[in-house]
């Protein structure tokens, strides 16, 4: 499905230059490169300080064309099971969707080409400032999945790919052997519909913290399973994780959502960026004939959620106990299990916690029936 074409209108020309802008100071960084070890088979360093500098690195070819493909395919699966809207409980076949007996809501939905919560005060106001809205098709729905939570219920090859052993030894690397989950989705930009994200920084609740540094907030994978162009992507504004920005005067001082120190995100597809949570970032609408389907997988340090009260998604607050961040732990385990049945001839990755405790996790029917809307306990923060 491919909509009418589309464009920025009277901002065409303005948003153009600007794509081709960013794209020239996103290769001047060097912030990217294969997943590499050191001699003791270590993260390398390189990717580490890289990463801790501009607040984001892409991974080359991490996971592999033929993984990428199938994981494609079952997310296009998913999206034809999903509802017509974020009214119905049925897909456009008329059939029970495919979320439909979850107890909350696991889409979010966009008008085509909308901005859904700049400007909002939604997730405890982070996004400040609403994003240029183009006209959309006339053919276009009243509404279009922009994100899907809790993945791994609905998707195997997307569990699998957040059981990856390179990913997971990276999270290690950078959150310590006890990291554990924040959440993980599939963002979805449809060709000339696919909504935006409004400019904004992830964390909300350790900024006045006295432990706080430029990782307290953890970070994301964003595991590209299309190619992103500076008109389909996400895009950041390098160094930004080390404080905490002021949107709205940064908005004003540009003359609008251009950013003039933001860059995008270029990937292919099979290509993984590691994104921290306090990074300023945010998407344009996707008025190209592109797709962007990106699966987001977010780990943070154990310290910075056990005991810790939050401000959930939800607005309500939310206080994180041992047993909240253990069950969310689970579907670490249940990932690299149901990545080894898949891949047999692939070292998994051992996680420690688990492991050193004697505890052992099989993805089976009974795995399924306790992982069932398991994001109900994802760990915002």
């Amino acid at each position: 499905m491919i909509a009418d074409k589309v464009d920025f209108g009277t901002e065409e020309s303005a948003m153009q230059d600007y794509f081709r802008q960013g794209e020239a100071r996103a290769a001047a960084l060097g912030n990217r490169g294969p997943l590499r070890y050191d001699a003791d088979g270590h993260v390398h360093a390189d990717i580490l300080n890289s990463y801790r500098e501009h607040g984001f690195y892409v991974l080359e070819g991490v996971i592999d064309p033929a993984e990428v493909e199938e994981a494609r395919k079952d997310i296009h699966d998913l999206l034809d099971r999903l509802p017509t809207d974020s009214q119905s409980k049925l897909d456009r076949h008329g059939r029970p969707a495919a979320t439909a007996d979850l107890p909350n809501p696991v889409v979010f939905w966009t008008k085509p080409l909308g901005d859904p919560l700049g400007g909002t005060g939604a997730t405890n106001n982070r996004a400040a400032v609403r994003m240029i809205e183009p006209e959309a098709a006339a053919d276009a729905p009243k509404e279009v999945p922009m994100l899907i939570s809790g993945l791994g219920q609905f998707s195997d090859p997307a569990l699998r790919i957040s059981g990856h052993p390179g990913l997971l030894s990276v999270a290690s690397a950078l959150n310590g052997e006890d990291f554990v989950p924040f959440g993980d989705s599939a963002i979805v930009k449809q060709p000339g519909r696919g909504g935006s994200f409004a400019w904004h920084q992830d964390g909300t609740t350790h900024w006045d913290s006295p432990d706080w540094d430029p990782e307290i907030h953890g970070f994301n994978f964003m595991v590209q399973l299309y190619p992103c162009t500076s008109a389909t992507t996400v895009w950041f504004v390098p160094g930004s994780h080390r404080s905490r920005a002021d949107i709205r005067q940064l908005v004003e001082q540009a003359g609008g959502n251009r950013l003039p120190q933001a860059v995008p995100l270029i990937c292919e597809a099979g290509d993984v960026c590691i994104s921290n949570r306090q990074v300023l970032h945010g998407s344009f609408p996707n008025t190209s004939s592109d797709w962007r389907v990106s699966l987001t997988i977010g780990f943070h340090r154990r310290a910075s959620v056990e005991g810790v009260t939050a401000n959930h998604a939800s607005g309500k607050q939310v206080f994180y106990d041992s047993e909240r961040v253990e069950r969310r732990a689970e579907m670490i385990s249940y990932a690299i299990d149901a990545r080894r049945r898949r891949f047999p001839d692939e070292t998994p990755f051992v996680y420690r916690p688990h492991a050193d405790a004697g505890l052992t996790f099989a993805w089976d029917a009974e795995a399924r029936r306790r992982s069932f809307n398991y994001q109900a306990r994802n760990l915002f923060i």
